[in-house]
């Protein structure tokens, strides 16, 4: 049951998160003006900061339920691990601050650490499944393509008019929604086989430790998803100006 908790936030996160890095990834393509950006930042920003808890949460049940593997993921992986925070930070810092200041050269600072972040996480996470499966470094470009792509198909699914038209251009003419199934397979393949490969039962925390967590954690998960349900019906309609942020 550990095994199924894990996983269930670790494909979580990486299904939700990946499309609004991936949208962050190529703002500067799909907004070619000041204007057009914040409406592309509109387009994420009611879901980035709910993504972001299936990582803290993922983090919790990794302390929490497999010890050991944490601490093999945060020994192995420190430099990208550091990398993946730095990242984090300078993305969010990029979104939050964007609007704070209604000055070009502010704007135009903020989409390059929304860009210059976005990159990093899909990198830093490319590496870190590279490091798991193992396969060349090399292979973490083909992650962050796939994140890149994902969050193309979001944009798409968001946007309307020209700023959509770009998004689904780069999709190969397939449209935003058989894309969006496409990568979340791929990305559900990656997360799949990165799982496999990790030694999970040997891993675990003692059996006292799992009969204390584990029930927390099925009891938060429904309340998770219906959460996560809630922002995304609140949201469901396509973004056709600027948000807040």
């Amino acid at each position: 049951m550990e095994i199924f908790v894990l996983a269930f936030f670790a494909l979580g996160y990486f299904l939700l998160a990946s499309a609004d890095i991936g949208v962050g990834m190529l703002l500067p393509y799909l907004g070619k003006t000041a204007t057009e950006r914040r409406t592309v930042i509109a387009a994420i920003a009611p879901f980035f900061l709910g993504n972001e808890v299936w990582l803290v949460a993922l983090a919790g049940v990794l302390a929490g339920l497999f010890p050991e593997l944490e601490g093999e993921l945060l020994g192995g992986n420190y430099l990208a691990l550091v990398a993946l925070l730095v990242s984090w930070i300078v993305r969010d810092m990029g979104l939050w601050l964007r609007g704070r200041v209604p000055a070009a050269w502010w704007q135009a600072g903020c989409d390059g650490a929304i860009v210059a972040g976005s990159w990093g996480l899909a990198l830093a996470w490319g590496v870190i499944f590279t490091r798991i499966l193992p396969v060349p470094v090399a292979a973490a470009l083909v992650v962050a393509v796939l994140f890149a792509m994902h969050g193309l198909a979001f944009a798409g699914l968001r946007l309307t008019g020209r700023l959509r038209e770009r998004a689904v251009r780069l999709t190969g003419g397939s449209g935003e929604r058989p894309t969006y199934a496409l990568t979340a397979t791929a990305l559900t393949g990656i997360v799949v086989l990165a799982g496999a490969d990790l030694d999970l039962a040997a891993s675990a925390a003692d059996g006292a430790t799992l009969a204390l967590l584990v029930p927390v954690m099925l009891v938060l998960m429904p309340l998770l998803v219906l959460a996560q349900a809630w922002v995304w019906w609140t949201f469901r309609h396509r973004v056709t100006g600027p948000s807040y942020l």
